[in-house]
């Protein structure tokens, strides 16, 4: 039920509100302290942010800095093959046969989190919302900002820094992105 509402925002361009992904992100979190974890993508205001801090301790914020055109590009190229989930992207991973999945023939489609008018009101929102947080952790001293516009430029920075943090992580579990 809360990830059809969850979804209902996100179609139309929205973000989550605050109290129904903090609820359903501090469940999931419920049990997680003897683990190291990542959030990705969340929190997203300083209200999810404080909340977190209550029931976590936090030790590492990591910002992807790359351009919204960069992130936009990315999204808005975006097709995905709705019975298997696999991904294709136009412009660094398209179809042998633009708008056809390679294994079943069948026709891909465009999320419609993916168009580019939802994209960029989600990235406008985004924005608003997610400055005010990167402030909140650069002055408790836990923000690590990563810049560029390529993963394979960028992970190998993340990684090192990474290792550092967790230097019992094995580099067979860590070593590419997924």
């Amino acid at each position: 039920e809360v990830g059809i509402l969850a979804k209902s925002y996100i179609d139309q361009g929205w973000l989550i509100p605050d109290d129904i992904m903090t609820r359903l992100m501090l469940n999931e979190l419920k049990g997680l302290d003897r683990y190291n974890w990542l959030l990705d993508g969340f929190p997203r205001t300083v209200a999810q942010a404080e909340a977190l801090d209550k029931q976590c301790q936090i030790d590492t914020v990591i910002d992807l800095d790359v351009p919204f055109e960069t992130i936009k590009c990315r999204l808005t190229a975006r097709w995905i093959h709705p019975a298997s989930g696999r991904v294709y992207n136009l412009e660094f991973s398209p179809p042998k046969v633009q708008g056809i999945d390679d294994i079943t023939g069948e026709p891909l489609v465009q999320r419609d989190d993916d168009k580019p008018e939802t994209v960029t009101k989600r990235l406008q929102a985004y924005d608003a919302q997610t400055k005010p947080v990167l402030e909140y952790y650069r002055k408790k001293g836990l923000l690590k900002s990563f810049s560029g516009t390529e993963t394979n430029k960028i992970w190998p920075q993340i990684y090192a820094f990474l290792h550092t943090k967790l230097p019992d992580v094995s580099q067979k579990d860590t070593a590419t992105p997924r």
